[in-house]
Order: structure tokens, then C-alpha cells, then sequence
């Protein structure tokens, strides 16, 4: 699943690819608006991304597209 993070006063936006459920991800994202706390996220290679939720802009999950790659026919 993807991952869009958008933090304030950043001109690019944080991607992840996550093993967890978009619910897992929007009950993470709620509790820490929740707590005024922290975001933090794991992605699907172990790496953590820890986010003060005073930054965040927006999130958006979506599950993973398969783009076709190579020379395809439509």
C-alpha cells in the first residue's frame, strides 16, 4: 500500500510503500492528530518515518498500482 505524506513548508511530499492496511495506517494517523504527538510509520523495508503531526499537511493512502513498465500496447 502507499503511503503520501505532505509536510508544511516542504515542496515535495514523503512516499512510502507500507505492509499495513490503509485502516491500520488511518487509525495510526488518527490517534497521533488524537495525542497531537507524533506520526510514525514503518515501511516495507523496516525503515521508520517519524513525523511531527504539527507539519503535517495532508496523508493520503492508496493501495499500490501496478504500472505496466516496457513497451506496452493499450
Amino acid at each position: 500500500m502507499e503511503v503520501k505524506i505532505g509536510v508544511q513548508h516542504s515542496p515535495r511530499e514523503l512516499v512510502l510503500e507500507s505492509a499495513q492496511t490503509p485502516a491500520e495506517v488511518e487509525q495510526l494517523v488518527s490517534e497521533a492528530l488524537a495525542k497531537d504527538g507524533i506520526l510514525s510509520l514503518t515501511d516495507e523495508k523496516g525503515r521508520k518515518v517519524i513525523i511531527p503531526v504539527a507539519k503535517l499537511a495532508y496523508v493520503e493512502i492508496a493501495e499500490a498500482s501496478h504500472r505496466p513498465f516496457g513497451f506496452t500496447t493499450r
